[in-house]
């Protein structure tokens, strides 16, 4: 069979079992969202916490939830790590306490679910910090973003109430009933596989060419299938979702590129359910998956169409990828990870063809929004949704309307600050970290002398860095040396500005529709179940992404695809 139609079946495979799931899991994840029924379990962990699960709450108050819930998090992961060295060998498996910079860096990117990392966890972290600090937060950071997504489409959903629902009730449920029960099915499927799940210690084991390697044991598959499925990306290993422990073979790469894209598309569903029409969800849904698939065709053709006679002779541009997954489907992996706020990655990104890594870059830069992250994919397509209808309004000189409420002077003010807000991150750290070069030993530690490669492919590591971290993405490409005072710092606070920033106006903007009243359809209504709409949403989305970071890309990817 001829590596590109492997890379076709594979896709296929994968599409197929997406359309499987679709219908059940985006139902059963409405029900779980509008249920006014708590468990057993709930209705304990209600009470450890002190939260009264059917307050209903406006706004700042669903925020407030969300950021004190988060701070708490931040500190005691924070302290986990600082406290590494006096935990019992067994748990810490003999490391030594994380650096504060790094600490901060690593307990910044778990709370935002970006889960970036500086370091290589089977050198840094023991068991302790992998299952109670980081394993704990794929589950509950994930959940903070279904939660916000479920609170937006209440905004749309209810009319003359401010209220949003309850963060606690909403974090509880989606955490207890759906990420916990998937997870536990994927973790069987995993190690059924052949990825590893125990407490074992270190293990030195002879190499063929000689000499000794030490190897971690650890709860691998529970983390694995958890840092998919809740779009998190951190892996257990420094190999990533490219180590045989955590990604046995190829069954198991298709089945984590599933996982990755599972929830994000079916929440399209669950929209579509709780808004009382179906149809918008699918609009929502062909919109991301026109994006997807002409992404991921796209970085198909790059890899394989690799100019030069070593990448003919091989099928297509293997360097930095699996031989196990090959060309295909390390393309669908990759723009499946830029595409959502995983960021775990079976290849390595930097490797790639100068377009190839352009593509990568460009995923993310679309807001991670086809289908993006868990819940963060489908409310920042719906903050695109409402400036498409705003676009729309202007060209046709009507007020805009979406779903039944009128999107006016203060909606749309809320929408534009969302969209503003991962650039400048984004645009701003990388010019001062490419402008504030520092000398080798500077406190600093700039682009100066942690950017190994010159040219175009080493502002391309910058750019890349702080693109993954502002999205909430995670992945990296290599050759840059991150784990600096510099780097740790900048990286940290782009992962959490960029994660709760934007939260902040996706619940304003909930707050002001849920208070509005329905406004009935017209002839002149613009119709956003239709195709047009989803091709003029598209068309927003790649036009408002171009003209932002064009420049920035000129200045790498893309010089270096055409040089």
């Amino acid at each position: 069979m001829s590596p590109v139609l492997s890379g076709i079946l594979q896709l296929t495979a994968v599409v197929a079992a997406l359309a499987l799931v679709h219908r059940p899991l985006g139902d059963y994840m409405a029900r779980v969202y509008s249920s006014d029924k708590h468990l057993r379990a709930e209705k304990w962990i209600y009470r450890l916490i002190g939260a009264d699960p059917g307050a209903g709450m406006r706004w700042p108050a669903y925020l407030r939830g969300i950021l004190a819930f988060s701070a708490v998090s931040l500190l005691f992961l924070y302290l986990l790590q600082r406290l590494q060295g006096v935990l019992p060998h067994s748990l810490s498996l003999g490391f030594t306490a994380i650096g504060p910079d790094q600490a901060f860096n690593t307990a910044a990117s778990f709370v935002a679910n970006t889960n970036w990392q500086s370091y290589s966890g089977e050198q840094a972290m023991g068991h302790a910090v992998q299952t109670l600090g980081l394993a704990v937060q794929n589950f509950v950071s994930a959940a903070v973003g279904m939660a916000v997504a479920v609170a937006l489409v209440r905004g749309f959903a209810r009319s003359r109430t401010g209220e949003l629902g309850n963060f606690w009730a909403d974090l509880v449920r989606g955490t207890v009933r759906i990420l916990i029960p998937l997870s536990v099915v994927g973790a069987l499927v995993l190690v059924a596989c052949g990825a590893i799940q125990n407490f074992a210690g270190i293990h030195e084991i002879g190499q063929l060419t000689g000499g000794t390697q030490q190897v971690n044991g650890g709860a691998v598959a529970s983390q694995e299938v958890i840092k998919e499925l809740g779009t998190n990306g951190g892996g257990y290993f420094n190999a990533n979702s490219a180590h045989p422990f955590e990604n046995p073979d190829a069954f198991t790469n298709l089945f984590e590129i599933f996982l990755i894209l599972v929830i994000p598309f079916s929440l399209t569903r669950t929209f579509g359910r709780l808004v009382g029409n179906v149809r918008q969800g699918y609009a929502i849904l062909v919109t991301m998956g026109l994006i997807w698939l002409g992404f991921t065709a796209l970085m198909m053709w790059t890899e394989y169409a690799g100019h030069g006679a070593a990448l003919q002779a091989a099928g297509g541009a293997m360097e930095g990828k699996e031989q196990r997954f090959g060309v295909g489907a390390s393309a669908i992996f990759a723009t499946t990870t830029t595409l959502t706020s995983t960021g775990a990655v079976d290849s390595f990104h930097s490797s790639f063809t100068g377009l190839g890594g352009g593509i990568t870059l460009l995923g993310m830069m679309l807001g991670e929004i086809a289908p993006g992250g868990v819940g963060s994919g489908l409310y920042g397509m719906l903050v695109m949704a409402i400036i498409a209808v705003f676009i729309a309004g202007l060209m046709v000189g009507r007020t805009p309307e979406y779903l039944g409420k009128k999107i006016g002077t203060r909606e749309i003010k809320f929408a534009a600050c969302y969209i503003l807000i991962t650039p400048t991150l984004v645009l701003g750290f990388t010019a001062l970290s490419m402008a504030l070069a520092s000398p080798p030993g500077s406190i600093l530690n700039t682009a100066g002398n942690s950017v190994h490669d010159s040219g175009a492919h080493g502002f391309s590591e910058v750019l890349y860095a702080f693109t993954s971290g502002a999205n909430n993405n995670g992945s990296a490409f290599a050759g840059l040396n991150a784990n600096t005072p510099w780097y740790n710092t900048t990286i940290g606070l782009a992962m959490l500005l960029g994660r709760f920033l934007p939260m902040v106006f996706v619940l304003a903007l909930a707050g002001s529709l849920a208070e509005q009243k329905p406004v009935p359809e017209t002839a002149g209504t613009l119709r956003t179940e239709k195709p047009l709409f989803a091709g003029l949403l598209v068309g927003a989305i790649l036009i408002i992404t171009g003209l932002t970071y064009f420049p920035a890309l000129a200045l790498g990817p893309m010089a270096e695809g055409l040089s």
